[in-house]
C-alpha cells in the first residue's frame, strides 16, 4: 500500500533539458498555471543560474500566486542558492553526484569534502529562509553506506526532503522498494523518487519507491527529460488512482495538458503511449471490438471516462461483423445482416486499407446497399499547406512543432522554396482556419501556401 503520495512535475526543469526543447517564458508560465490548475502540489520551476532567461521564468513563475510549492534548481553551491533565493520561490532543490563516478571523474571531490559541501549549502540555504531539498544525484549507483551518511548530513544540515533519484534509469522495482525501506527507517527526512526510463521502469520504479515509503514523486508531461525521460505524469498520476484508489490530480485534464505541452516542446508523443496516446482506448481486432462493445471491461483497464477520453473501435482487415454495424449504426446508417457481412468481405478484401473513417464506411454502405447515405457523415476538408520557414531557425524544430498541432496528420522537410510540406485534415472550414492560425502562430514561420485535395488516387483509394 501507498500511505501518501505527492506529484512533484520537473517538466520545467527536467523536462526543458530533453533534445531539442526550450520553453519560452510565456509558454513555462502557461503550463506551471495548468499544473497548479489540475491540483499538482510542487512544481519545479527551473535552475535559475543556467541563463537569464530560466531566472526570469523561475522568478515570474515564484510571483503567480499559485497554491503549488514553486522549486528551484541548484548545484551545491552558494551561487546558485543565492540566484534561487533572488526568485522568492518557495524550496531550493540542491543537487551533488554522490557515487564514486560523480565524485572521482566529474566533481574531482573525495566523500568527506563532498560531505562538508553539501552540509554547508544546505545551511547557508536554510540561513536565507529557504526550504531545502537535497538531491543525491546517481544514488542508485553510490555505495550505500556512504549514501545513508550523505542524505543523514543533509537531514541534520536542514534538509526536510531527500531525493534518491536512478538518474541513469538502472534498477528495478524490488531493488528500488529495498533501497527506499532502508532509507526512510534510517534518516530523519522525507523521500522523493525520480526515476529515469532508460530501460522502461520509470513507472514501475517510482511505484516501488512509494510503496517502500517515499511521499512524493516526481513526474514530467508526456515524459520528457534528459535521454530517454522521467516518469510521466499522466500514467503515475493514473496508476495511483486505478491501482491504489489514491487521488492525486484532475485526470480528465490531463489529455489537454499532454496536447499542450507537446505543441510547446515539439515532441511528439508516440501513439501507444500509455494513458494520453492516441491508441490508448483504440480497439481493432474483431475479437477485442466485440468485446468491447459487449462490456468495456474485456479489454481496457480502465474507462476512458476517467480521464476524459472516448474509445475507438477501429475498422480494417482485422474488423469484425459486430464493429461494422456499430461504427454504420453510430451514423445513423440501417442494414440488413446479409448487408452489413457484405461490407465487411469488402474491408477483408482491401488489405492495404489502413483505417477506414466514416466516410469511407458511408461509400461502402451506399456500394453494398444501392441506397445513398450522404447525409450520415460530414464532408472533410484536407488541405497541403507549404510554409515557408526564418533562414535564422532550425526547420526541424518548427516541423516538430507543426506536427503536434490538432489536425496536422502528416510533416515533411522539403528542398524548393518552401521549406516544410504539412498535411491537414479538418472537419470544418472553420477548424481548418483554426489550425492555420496555429501553423502561422508557431515561431519561425514567416509565410504559408494552401491547397484543396479535391480528390485522392493510389492503392488506399476505394
Amino acid at each position: 500500500m501507498i500511505e501518501k503520495a505527492y506529484i512533484l512535475d520537473s517538466t520545467l526543469r527536467e523536462g526543458e533539458q530533453t533534445p531539442g526543447v526550450s520553453f519560452t517564458i510565456p509558454e513555462k508560465i502557461e503550463i506551471a498555471q495548468k499544473l497548479d490548475e489540475i491540483g499538482v502540489p510542487m512544481i519545479e520551476a527551473g535552475h535559475p543560474n543556467v541563463s537569464p532567461d530560466v531566472h526570469e521564468a523561475v522568478k515570474k513563475i515564484a510571483s503567480l500566486g499559485l497554491k503549488a510549492e514553486i522549486l528551484a534548481h541548484a548545484r551545491a553551491v552558494k551561487a546558485d542558492v543565492d540566484a534561487a533565493a533572488r526568485c522568492d520561490v518557495d524550496r531550493v532543490a540542491i543537487f551533488l553526484g554522490t557515487s564514486y563516478t560523480h565524485l572521482h571523474d566529474q566533481l574531482h571531490l573525495d566523500q568527506e569534502e563532498a560531505v562538508k559541501r553539501v552540509m554547508d549549502v544546505v545551511t547557508y540555504a536554510r540561513s536565507h529562509g529557504l526550504k531545502v531539498r537535497f538531491t543525491a544525484e546517481d544514488a542508485s549507483r553510490t555505495e550505500y553506506n556512504y549514501l545513508l551518511r550523505i542524505c543523514r548530513a543533509a537531514a541534520e544540515a536542514g534538509a526536510d526532503r531527500i531525493s534518491v533519484p536512478d538518474t541513469v534509469g538502472i534498477m528495478r522495482p524490488a531493488a528500488m522498494g529495498d533501497l527506499y525501506r532502508r532509507l526512510v527507517k534510517e534518516v530523519n527526512a522525507e523521500f522523493d523518487a525520480h526515476c529515469h526510463n532508460d530501460l522502461g521502469m520509470a513507472v514501475a520504479n517510482s511505484l516501488a519507491a512509494l510503496e517502500a515509503g517515499a511521499t512524493a514523486v516526481h513526474v514530467s508531461v508526456n515524459g520528457l527529460g534528459e535521454r530517454t525521460g522521467i516518469a510521466p505524469l499522466a500514467d503515475v498520476a493514473t496508476a495511483l488512482k486505478v491501482i491504489y484508489n489514491m487521488d492525486t490530480v484532475k485526470l480528465e485534464q490531463l489529455p489537454a495538458l499532454s496536447v499542450m505541452v507537446e505543441r510547446y516542446s515539439g515532441i511528439v508523443r508516440s501513439q501507444n503511449s500509455p494513458v494520453v496516446g492516441e491508441n490508448a482506448f483504440s480497439h481493432k481486432s474483431g475479437v477485442h471490438a466485440a468485446g468491447v462493445l459487449a462490456n468495456p471491461a474485456t479489454y481496457e483497464a480502465f474507462p476512458p471516462e476517467l480521464i476524459g477520453r472516448h474509445r475507438a473501435i477501429i475498422i480494417d482487415k482485422y474488423t469484425g461483423r459486430h464493429a461494422v454495424k456499430y461504427q454504420l449504426e453510430r451514423l445513423g446508417i440501417q442494414l440488413s445482416s446479409e448487408q452489413i457481412e457484405a461490407v465487411l468481405e469488402r474491408i477483408k478484401n482491401n488489405p492495404t486499407m489502413r483505417n477506414y473513417r466514416d466516410a469511407d464506411l458511408v461509400e461502402l454502405a451506399e456500394k453494398t446497399s444501392g441506397m445513398s447515405f450522404a447525409a450520415a457523415v460530414p464532408k472533410r476538408v484536407e488541405v497541403v499547406i507549404l510554409i515557408k520557414c526564418d533562414s535564422n531557425v532550425y526547420t526541424t524544430a518548427v516541423a516538430r512543432k507543426i506536427s503536434s498541432l490538432k489536425g496536422v496528420i502528416d510533416v515533411n522537410e522539403i528542398s524548393g522554396e518552401f521549406d516544410v510540406e504539412a498535411k491537414v485534415v479538418a472537419d470544418s472550414v472553420s477548424e481548418l482556419n483554426q489550425t492555420l492560425e496555429g501553423i502561422r502562430g508557431v515561431g519561425g514561420v514567416i509565410g504559408t501556401n494552401s491547397s484543396l485535395i479535391l480528390k485522392k488516387f493510389g492503392s488506399n483509394s476505394q
